[in-house]
């Protein structure tokens, strides 16, 4: 074949246009994007396909059930035994607290016992003084006033006589010193005379009263 030849023949060929390659979009290549991938994973461990699936799947949700069950009733067993110890130590304080007031009062009142019966003996002497005959009015109205204010004194302190006079006889605040005959109208019993006035605190005894009763 001759150049020319050769020429026409490759000029009578038909020229193939080569098309640009294309991609596909990313988002189309992937079947799912993983969060849609996720979805499908959780609705398929939520919904068993098969009678075993469902039977594990129901027996892992029991027990779930059950370990949660019995955690709420650890936690509430813990609260109750929590509240029982805020109880006791609440009375534990409330006992100790009146203990250590009664206490209180209790060592108050022996100090002020110990102390008042320092005295006793000069009130003695005072009332002696202020129902003995005496001429001078104005002694006696002294005598009279200081007893007054030793009355408001032991009053202060929680002190009182204890009352005899005309009274039955009572072992526990009374010294009985005599028996006389009683007079009439007197009771046999009846305290008709008061030697020495007795004092009490409270219920605490200071002194018991000495005094004379009828027979």
């Amino acid at each position: 074949m001759s150049e020319q030849e050769k020429k026409q023949a490759t000029q009578a060929e038909p020229e193939t246009a080569v098309q640009p390659e294309t991609k596909q979009p990313e988002a189309e290549a992937a079947d799912s994007t993983p969060a849609e991938k996720k979805g499908e994973e959780a609705k398929e461990e939520k919904a068993p396909k098969t009678e075993k699936e469902k039977k594990d799947w129901f027996g892992k949700k029991n027990r779930e059930n059950e370990a949660l069950k019995a955690k709420a009733e650890a936690a509430e067993a813990k609260a109750a035994e929590l509240k029982n110890q805020l109880l006791r130590t609440a009375a534990e304080y409330d006992n100790y607290r009146k203990r250590s007031a009664r206490e209180a009062d209790q060592k108050f009142n022996d100090g002020v016992s110990h102390a008042v019966t320092q005295i006793l003996g000069i009130l003695d002497t005072l009332d002696m003084a202020a129902n003995a005959d005496c001429a001078d009015e104005n002694y006696k109205k002294g005598v009279m006033m200081t007893l007054d204010k030793a009355d408001k004194a032991l009053q202060t302190l929680n002190i009182t006589e204890i009352e005899a006079l005309g009274k039955a006889f009572d072992p526990n605040f009374m010294n009985a010193v005599q028996q006389v005959p009683p007079e009439e109208g007197q009771e046999s019993g009846t305290v008709v005379r008061v030697f020495q006035k007795g004092y009490k605190i409270g219920d605490k005894i200071i002194r018991h009263a000495t005094v004379v009763v009828a027979e």
